[in-house]
């Protein structure tokens, strides 16, 4: 019988669950985020691995990391901030996240981190059906990654503080607007104490 861990309103089977953290990479960290700095999304983010990882459930950590001929080309009213030349770093991932063994890691060349990656294949792989979902932005590489997880069939659970946008109303814009309709948005706390609540 698979191990179901619980608190009201949220169930996590730790079979079929992995952590996906979307670009926590030092190039994103180093711009302002909102409702929420950068620094607190990556401390709840690591908590969560962390967490995972002593259940032995698996943690996927995303990144961005694309040559000037591989980026996209949109023609559009308004360019992306951090477009133009970038440090060598910055693609790594914040060190206090990883990534540490059994980590897997997938790059991504846009902002979903399906479209193009390994990262369904792996996922059903492994059995998983359920992912939380958290990292930077909010409304950008999160909510594109939340959609195609959607339409894939996957139950989500996002870690609302574990996540964060340009702006308070863009963050809370999906996350009433989008997330809500798709999965279940919840604290870190909440989810930590899930963890810790085996029900057999």
């Amino acid at each position: 019988m698979d191990m179901v861990i619980g608190i009201p309103g949220l169930e996590i089977n730790k079979i079929s669950t992995a952590l996906v953290v979307i670009d926590l990479q030092v190039g994103i960290l180093s711009m302002p985020t909102f409702p929420y700095n950068a620094n607190t999304v990556t401390e709840n983010a690591v908590r969560l691995a962390e967490a995972f990882r002593k259940n032995s459930m698996p943690v996927f950590l995303v990144h961005v990391k694309a040559s000037e001929a591989e980026m996209l080309k949109p023609v559009a009213d308004e360019r992306m901030s951090f477009t133009g030349e970038r440090p060598n770093n910055w693609a790594d991932f914040v060190a206090a996240l990883g990534p540490k063994e059994n980590d897997i890691v997938i790059t991504k060349k846009q902002w979903g981190a399906f479209y193009g990656t390994e990262l369904d294949m792996q996922l059903r792989r492994r059995g998983i059906s359920t992912i939380v979902l958290c990292g930077i932005a909010t409304n950008y590489g999160v909510e594109s990654t939340a959609r195609f997880a959607y339409e894939y069939g996957y139950q989500q659970i996002f870690a609302e503080d574990a996540t964060a946008a340009r702006s308070e109303e863009e963050h809370m814009n999906t996350i009433t607007h989008v997330f809500k309709r798709i999965g279940r948005v919840r604290k870190t706390d909440e989810i930590l104490k899930g963890l810790d609540e085996v029900v057999v």
